[in-house]
């Protein structure tokens, strides 16, 4: 049973924490905490991916799936992986039944070649959106795969370029952006909230709109203004410099997805709350909760993730506990590094219950849950934008998809025992697109 119920602020800011921008009157929908299973076999349409094979069907990490309003599908592949650099990287498209139709991209400083390009989106009609951090632009490409031009970065937007990943605006000529990640703010003062924007890509300079704020968490102790324990290049930072990103290992994240009228839905805490914007403007008009309890971050948790993080650290040759590097084009366009002395990360006290969040072409929501260790994947889900439960797909069954497409269309990235990828198309029933 689904029950629906309009709150105050009061009552919002004791269940979802206190946040910095004002909140209206809005309606609360609680879902039932009980799940109803879903049958997870769906009608596969075509799968691509091979070992030993033709170019354009053998993939190296497809960082990127999406669809075109023919359904024609979009897959932005390169060599490395999602630790390493991502290099050689194309976009390959096949047609809505599996046919390989063309590939375009290629490595350059030229306008309409990747200089280290981090994002895809694509438009309903077809147009390919690459945000590129070496360009310091987003690139466009025509349905051809012909490059049509670069919308500009400026410096005070370099934290959107770096934005990943962006999400395409149904209605076209734009896409929507989570700029989350920990940028120096070049002096400028810290932002009061994690903004989902989006950006109007019809001309050659950037315009940006806020379409929802994100709960953004308090910023870490400060000393006379500065951040304490931190410094960069040797020098303490203000936590304007500094910038916005995750200041505590398991922070929630902002977690967006974009319905077919432009609105927003998104997640911004460890609780299960979905918010959805109103038409035409940023403030929540709906939040869709289910009670469902987030799992305290326990000493066992926190050793775990550390000796995960040293792991990982000395694989990848990293800097030594309590050091970060950061790379960022500088004023100039010249690429800028710096060393960031960091203390020991402090933990957020639980563990976020969603895990993904994602939205179909005809605008349902799919929400993934955590699975039984931080970053595992959990069941999926299904709720429309009014607060419907749908039902729940069991962990792994079949996971979330890489991209939504037109017509119930998805496409899911399966990866072997060698750890080489197929995409794999599938259709799914009406009742849930």
């Amino acid at each position: 049973m689904t029950l629906r119920s309009t709150t105050t602020l009061a009552l919002l800011g004791l269940v979802f924490g206190t946040h910095s921008h004002p909140l209206q009157a809005q309606q609360v929908v609680e879902v039932t905490g009980q799940d109803r299973h879903l049958d997870a076999a769906f009608e596969e349409v075509f799968r691509v991916g091979t070992l030993d094979g033709e170019p354009w069907e053998m993939f190296g990490f497809v960082r990127t799936a999406a669809f075109d309003a023919d359904g024609n599908l979009y897959l932005f592949d390169g060599s490395g992986g999602p630790t390493g650099r991502w290099t050689d990287v194309r976009v390959l498209v096949y047609s809505s039944s599996g046919e390989f139709m063309r590939e375009f991209g290629t490595t350059g400083q030229g306008p309409g070649e990747f200089n280290a390009p981090v994002a895809l989106a694509v438009l309903p009609d077809g147009t390919s959106v690459v945000s590129d951090i070496g360009h310091r632009a987003y690139q466009l490409f025509d349905a051809s795969g012909a490059f049509v031009r670069a919308v500009r970065v400026g410096v005070p937007e370099l934290s959107i370029l770096y934005a990943s990943p962006i999400h395409a605006d149904p209605r076209g000529s734009g896409v929507f952006a989570l700029p989350t990640r920990a940028v120096p703010n070049m002096g400028r003062a810290p932002a009061d909230s994690r903004p989902v924007l989006r950006l109007d890509l019809g001309s050659d300079a950037l315009r940006t709109d806020t379409v929802a704020k994100g709960w953004l968490p308090p910023p870490p102790a400060t000393a006379d203004g500065e951040v304490e324990g931190v410094a960069i290049q040797g020098r303490r930072v203000t936590y304007a410099e500094l910038g916005m990103g995750q200041t505590t290992v398991f922070e929630p994240e902002v977690l967006a997805g974009v319905l077919p009228d432009g609105r927003v839905v998104f997640s911004d805490s460890s609780a299960y709350a979905l918010k959805v914007t109103g038409d035409g403007d940023a403030e929540v008009a709906r939040i869709i909760t289910r009670p469902l309890d987030p799992e305290p971050v326990t000493p066992a948790i926190q050793r775990a993730e550390m000796a995960r993080r040293d792991s990982l650290r000395v694989a990848l040759g990293a800097p030594g506990a309590g050091q970060r590097i950061l790379q960022f084009p500088g004023s100039d366009g010249t690429p800028q590094t710096v060393t960031i002395d960091m203390p020991e990360p402090a933990f957020h006290p639980e563990l976020s219950v969603i895990h993904a969040l994602a939205t179909t072409w005809d605008g349902h929501i799919w929400v993934q849950r955590r699975g039984p260790w931080p970053d595992t994947d959990g069941p999926i889900d299904v709720l429309t934008a009014d607060g419907d439960y749908l039902g729940t797909f069991p962990a792994g069954t079949p996971g979330m998809p890489a991209a939504f497409g037109p017509d119930g269309l998805v496409a899911l990235i399966e990866l072997d025992e060698l750890d080489v990828p197929t995409v794999v198309v599938r259709r799914l029933p009406a009742e849930l697109r």
